[in-house]
């Protein structure tokens, strides 16, 4: 199984970045958590992280042809705006997941409304890194009921 972790705008930031919202943690060790998990369960995990929008829309595209057989993404604050990631995501014909670190419901208003979700598998958000370990856990789960 390839799945394919896509990081958005700002989340390089992540240990950096408001603490009391997305804890200490920093990417990397998300990164690391993800690969590790994905190797237990049997899938290769590859990260991919950008704040432009094209190199995004770029890396999706990609998987359209690259073997990717899930795709987890935290789009970050384009996660609320970005037709152009949302239009590159629904190109993909395999399942999509939507992970969030914060409760985006519980957060301001803006942010309570996803444009990824509609095309989503669904959505996992409000679990710090343990959303991106649980939305892995349903990516893989998929594919296998999928392969059965």
């Amino acid at each position: 199984m390839n799945i394919l972790v896509l990081n958005g705008v700002n989340l390089n930031m992540f240990g950096k970045r408001d603490p009391a919202q997305y804890g200490t943690i920093t990417l990397e060790q998300i990164n690391q958590s993800v690969v590790d998990l994905g190797r237990e369960l049997g899938a290769k995990v590859e990260n991919f992280q950008s704040n432009f929008e094209g190199a995004m829309c770029e890396r999706i595209h990609a998987a359209h042809s690259d073997g990717t057989q899930a795709v987890l993404i935290n789009a970050g604050a384009w996660t609320h705006y970005s037709y152009a990631i949302r239009d590159a995501l629904a190109i993909l014909k395999c399942p999509i997941f939507e992970v969030h670190m914060s409760n985006i419901h519980a957060r301001e208003e803006f942010r309570h409304h996803s444009v990824i979700a509609p095309i989503a598998k669904g959505q996992i958000a409000g679990f710090g890194v343990d959303s991106y370990l649980l939305a892995l856990r349903a990516a893989v789960s998929h594919l296998k009921a999928a392969q059965a």
